[in-house]
């Protein structure tokens, strides 16, 4: 139950993150190929074919993966808030160009910061870390563009870690906006 007063809005602006996500990705692609280039001390071995199955299987796995970070909003939401399976909605803002993932049940701060972060560890950091293991250039990649690919989730949670741990905090069903409830003061 969300309390009768006004709640703190907190609205990402889409186009300053889709820039930050181009600089990011940028950035990650040409560290995470530098640092596959020093770990092997192999060069590149680029062919038509090579580009061809490469660029094939990275957009099979870039969707895929676009929909397990969203799945993994789902998840976080059901394991550290403890929501309904039933209050999960997932879909797609053409509009905007983004999947999202939310849910009709107001979380607590610390749930939502948890739901929020989850995708970057599992979608972002272990395919980067799988990557390097096995020395495979297109889980590289896929880690650095789902780990660039966190910074709207990153700035909702910069901006939570403002606000009390037991805030309940509702999330907008189709825009990229938080409603923050701050907790009633104790008399």
């Amino acid at each position: 139950m969300l309390p009768d007063k006004e709640p703190i809005v907190i609205e990402l602006n889409i186009k300053k993150l889709m820039l930050e996500n181009i600089v990011v990705t940028s950035g990650l692609v040409l560290i995470f190929m530098a640092i596959q280039y020093i770990y092997t001390k192999d060069p590149f071995s680029i062919t038509f074919w090579n580009m061809i199955i490469g660029s094939i299987l990275f957009v099979i796995l870039y969707i895929v993966f676009i929909i397990l970070h969203e799945a993994f909003h789902l998840i976080g939401f059901m394991v550290f808030g403890g929501v309904p399976f039933k209050s999960l909605k997932y879909g797609v803002n053409l509009e905007l160009g983004v999947a999202y993932a939310t849910t009709e049940q107001p979380l607590q701060n610390r749930a939502m910061k948890k739901a929020l972060l989850l995708p970057f560890w599992t979608t972002g950091v272990l395919p980067t870390v799988a990557g390097f293991y096995f020395n495979s250039t297109v889980l590289i990649l896929i880690g650095a563009f789902l780990i660039a690919g966190a910074v709207g989730d990153f700035s909702m949670y910069k901006e939570l870690r403002k606000y009390p741990n037991n805030a309940l905090i509702q999330d907008d069903p189709q825009l990229p906006k938080l409603y923050v409830y701050m907790p009633e003061e104790n008399k």
